[in-house]
């Protein structure tokens, strides 16, 4: 008889859906703002989907640095002495602490413009160790020329940006490169914490065509500083970052990072899973949006093309 329910037991175990075990996912962004918080929110629900529930089988923590990079640093201790299953982190200074502070624990970067910049790996295609991710490295040359498009006789670029994020200072080479063959000239900006970003953007005015912010967690926090100067001077405002649109720029075209959120929760769920992470590849966010903003173009005087109205993906009126 107990053979019978050892056989009927094994029999059941092949056939039933593995349940999946309980395990930890620590997560970190340098700040909070809505592309980072959507990134998120993709991690978890796909984790979600995967059968990792949120109070059954998956503790999913969340830790914000708060702009700081001394903070960001310490919750990467933190979380390496927690160990748990993966960490998340969300942005290149959150990614650059914790592959700092482990060497062990699987790592999954999210919001990472240029990681090989940032050195959080060595080869995108078999990173090694214990890193992976997901890079979000902007089509600057696309944005180069929704500006043109939008604003004909633009001549200069305001950068606002903050120097200290190995992202911002990347994707500047990357503008000033593809500005020049537009036959654009670069003027730089810098604040190196939210607090500076309305002086920074203030020093644009009279000095650029249209000031361009790319995806900097830090200026991106504080956006509607520098939205009211670009209002007030009449200074058309783009973003690199699509959720700034609703919030007055008047145009972006780049990715929607609930998106970038799940697909980067796919690999998380490929680590819990039992994948080594040196030997996933390093992933390119896939996925293009174009959203404008009429009421921002508005009140900076900018009219928008046809052109650009047709191609949009979203319109804030």
């Amino acid at each position: 008889m107990r053979s019978i329910l050892l056989a009927v037991a094994a029999t059941l175990a092949l056939t039933l859906p593995a349940k999946a075990e309980d395990v930890t996912v620590a997560v970190t962004a340098i700040v909070e703002h809505p592309a980072l918080d959507a990134a998120r929110k993709g991690v978890l629900d796909v984790l979600t989907a995967a059968g990792y529930k949120e109070g059954e089988n998956l503790k999913f923590m969340f830790e914000s640095a708060q702009g700081n990079p001394a903070t960001a640093a310490q919750i990467a201790r933190q979380f390496a002495g927690e160990g748990p299953n993966v960490i998340v982190p969300i942005s290149t200074p959150s990614a650059q602490a914790v592959v700092s502070a482990t060497r062990d624990i699987p790592v999954v970067f999210t919001a990472v413009s240029d990681p090989l910049g940032a050195q959080l790996v060595k080869n995108m295609d078999k990173p090694g160790g214990n890193v992976t991710g997901l890079s979000d490295m902007s089509p600057v040359a696309e944005h180069v020329a929704l500006i043109k498009e939008i604003l004909p006789n633009a001549k200069t670029i305001g950068y606002l940006y903050n120097s200290g994020e190995a992202n911002s200072v990347s994707l500047l080479a990357v503008l000033k490169v593809e500005a020049e063959k537009a036959g654009l000239k670069v003027v730089e900006s810098a604040a190196t914490k939210s607090a500076e970003v309305q002086g920074a953007a203030r020093a644009l005015v009279g000095r650029a065509d249209a000031i361009y912010i790319p995806t900097d967690n830090t200026i991106i926090s504080a956006l509607e500083g520098a939205v009211a100067v670009a209002e007030e001077a009449k200074l058309p405002l783009f973003t690199a970052d699509t959720d700034s649109v609703s919030r007055g720029s008047v145009a972006a075209l780049g990715f929607n990072y609930y998106d970038v959120g799940k697909q980067t929760g796919e690999i998380v769920v490929r680590i819990l899973k039992g994948e080594n992470p040196g030997d996933i590849p390093v992933k390119v966010a896939a996925g293009s949006d174009l959203v404008i903003n009429k009421g921002a173009a508005a009140k900076m005087g900018v009219t928008l093309p046809e052109s650009v109205l047709k191609r949009a993906t979203k319109t804030i009126d």
